[in-house]
Formats: structure tokens, sequence, C-alpha cells
């Protein structure tokens, strides 16, 4: 058996993997280099009296088959927007899940609503629906469910629920670009779908938010919430309710278009980057790849182990990080709940408002908890990864499995 490389033998791979925080793994070329050219020579860098951002308001639409799309300066801002279009009373619940980044979590507050956390899958990670179920109050206003990693939550059986209780469903797809759901896209199951063109998504802008829906009162209240909630449409300068400026730039628009150009592709390359190493990897003991029904689009690609029989799930990601391939231990230092945020109810001041009343207490989410601290590994995922990349991937994968596996017995 290799000596592994933490323990000082020689790494399966010595030079990094294209990596989506520089050129080696994101898609950038001519094209968005002549929008951002064609940007700055018109002189117009807002979207208010521009060009760049309606029109991919428009073909984002188009793409997804949605009435309206709006876009916006962030993932995090498309799910503020999504949430004020609610409109939650104060103290009004939002059921959503543990695991996912705290921008899921902090437009709920930002609205005086309380979040309400629902255990997960334990193979997926997304949203469980008799969780869900169980969570439902008299003040619950809405579920926002997110597409971990890529992967499709329940979103059909979540609506039915939804709609059976006269809640809205609200899809945070910043991961998820394309995921099929049925015979359309995450997003459209949902009354709002989220998407997010951070750094690391499928396709990028630096930070960009896009939202769309088939319903125009929540598409104009999104709208609205974006400009301070100025309506533009009519000859009067005046504002309709409390809100802010999230609008995207024409710069950011303008990339955006030509990266849209780029999705199909990019998906699909990263989807056979996947089953070729799931197809590597599968069969070892005490690991279980990601469940892909030909819905996944590998925002990331995540491994579920079972500590008893593959080893330990922080040793896992010291050691195949030694060997060059970047891993990470849990995705999150612990579910959302749990973060000093919300533990420490640090909100309005010492008002503590909304979560006053509120307890998050350990064992919340026990399924989400276990994952974070024992199972899920996470290995980052690119479009840009060739075949000897993943074979590379799958080698470290089997390399540090046969010590570790070795070790738990």
């Amino acid at each position: 058996m290799d000596k592994l490389a933490r323990d000082g033998g020689t790494p399966v791979r010595t030079t990094p993997l294209p990596s989506v925080a520089d050129a080696s793994g994101r898609r950038f070329g001519d094209e968005e280099v002549k929008a951002v050219e064609r940007v700055l020579r018109s002189g117009m860098l807002s979207a208010t009296w521009g060009t760049e951002v309606p029109g991919l308001e428009q073909e984002f639409a188009e793409l997804l088959g949605a009435s309206h799309a709006v876009a916006c300066s962030s993932g995090t801002a498309a799910l503020h927007l999504a949430v004020a279009a609610v409109d939650p009373e104060p103290g009004d619940e939002i059921i959503t899940t543990p695991i996912s980044d705290m921008g899921t979590v902090f437009p709920i507050l930002m609205q005086n609503a309380v979040p309400v956390f629902a255990d997960v899958d334990p193979l997926t990670g997304n949203l469980d629906v008799s969780a869900v179920a169980a969570a439902i109050t008299e003040r619950t206003k809405a579920v926002m469910a997110v597409h971990l990693f890529g992967k499709p939550a329940p979103v059909l059986e979540l609506r039915e629920l939804c709609d059976r209780h006269g809640i809205v469903l609200i899809e945070d797809c910043a991961q998820a670009y394309l995921a099929p759901v049925g015979d359309t896209y995450v997003g459209r199951i949902g009354h709002i779908g989220c998407f997010s063109l951070q750094q690391t998504k499928h396709i990028s802008a630096g930070d960009g938010g896009l939202v769309v829906s088939d319903d125009a009162g929540l598409a104009r209240r999104m709208r609205l919430f974006s400009d301070k909630g100025w309506p533009r449409d009519t000859d009067e300068r005046t504002y309709l309710f409390l809100a802010l400026n999230y609008r995207m730039t024409e710069l950011v628009g303008a990339v955006t278009r030509a990266q849209l150009a780029r999705l199909r592709g990019v998906v699909d390359d990263r989807r056979t980057a996947a089953a070729r190493a799931t197809a590597g990897i599968a069969g070892l003991s005490g690991i279980t790849t990601p469940p892909d029904d030909g819905d996944h689009v590998y925002w990331q690609y995540p491994l579920i182990l079972d500590p008893s029989v593959a080893g330990e799930l922080h040793e896992w990601a010291a050691a195949l990080t030694a060997e060059g391939v970047p891993a990470n231990g849990g995705y999150l230092t612990s579910p959302l709940y749990a973060a000093p945020a919300l533990r420490e109810r640090s909100t309005y001041g010492q008002s503590r408002f909304p979560l006053q009343d509120v307890d998050y207490p350990p064992g919340l989410c026990p399924n989400a908890e276990e994952l974070i601290e024992r199972r899920l590994l996470v290995l980052p995922w690119n479009e840009n990864y060739t075949s000897a990349d993943i074979d590379d991937i799958v080698a470290a994968v089997r390399k540090v499995h046969a010590a570790l596996a070795r070790e738990a017995r």
C-alpha cells in the first residue's frame, strides 16, 4: 500500500487542479472582454437607462421558460427580493435548511421573519419533506428550499405541500443552474426561483443575482424592492414601500449575457466529469457517491462517509488535500442555526428581534448535524477538469480509502 502524502509519501498530484478562484477553472474569453468594452464605450454603466440588464432578464426568462426575470446585485439580494415579495408580518416564519450559505437565512431576518430549520435527507443534504410538514404552523409564510451542491431538492412534493397550506415556495437555485425537475428546471416549480452569479457558481460575473417567477405581482414587488420601491414605469418620482438598492450594473449584465451563452456547456462538462469520478469511486466500502437520476449538475462533488468503515471525516479531508486534491470536511463549521449570529441572536441592537423568544438547541436537526460533523466530504468541482484530472482525483480517493478504511477496521 502506498504511503499517504500526509505521512511523507509521494502525493498523487503535484500541480493544482483547475480552480474557480482563477482563470484555470473559469470560462471567460473574448466574448466577456467585448461585453465589458461595449458597455464602457457606451458610457452608460447604469441599468436604469441601459440595455444590457433588460436584455439579460429577457434571455434568462426565455431560457427557463419563465414569465418574468429580475436582475439584482447578488444571490443573497435575490433571496432578499423573494422574501420581501412574500411580505411577511414581523414574527412570521419561513422554513428552510440548516445546510447552506448564510445568504439563505439572513434575508429572512432582514424582513423581520423567523427562520425555522427543518432537517435534511441524510444522503443529499436537501430538505426532508416530512420534516418541513412537521414544522408548518399558523405563522408559516413560506418555505425556502436549497438545491444543495446541484442536486434538486424535492420541490414537486414541497410545492404540493405549500399549496395545500396556502404558503409560498421559494427555490434557492444558486448551486443548481439547469438542473432538471420533470419537464422543466429548478426555479420553475416554486413561486420564485433565485440564482447567483458569485465567483464560484456555474456562471459568474463576480457577483450578481437573478430571480424568476410566473406571478406578475411577485415579480413587480421584487423589481420595486431592488430599486428603493421606485416605480420607474410611471412619471412620478415616488417610493411605494421600504426597500433597498439592489440594482445590477450594466457591466455585470453584459458579462452575464456572455456567460449565459456558455451555461449549457458548463453544465454538460461538469456532469461528464462527475460521471467519470463516480464510476471510479463507486463500490468503495463506506463511501456513497452523489445520488444522480440524471438531475445533478455538480456545483461541487459531495461524498457521504460511513466513518466506522471508511475512516474519520476530517482525516479524510486532510489526507486528500495532502494528495493534491482539495477537500472539505462538513462543508460548514456547524449547522446555520448554531452560527454565532443566530445562537447569540445578534440582530437589531440589543432587542434580539425577531429571535428574542426563539431557541435553536443542539440536536434540532440530527441528520444535518451528523452530515456536517461526521459524514459530508466535499470536493470542489469544475467544468475545466480533464479526464486526467478526474483520474487523479479518483486515484487519490482510492489511495486514502485504502489507508483510512484499513485503520477504521
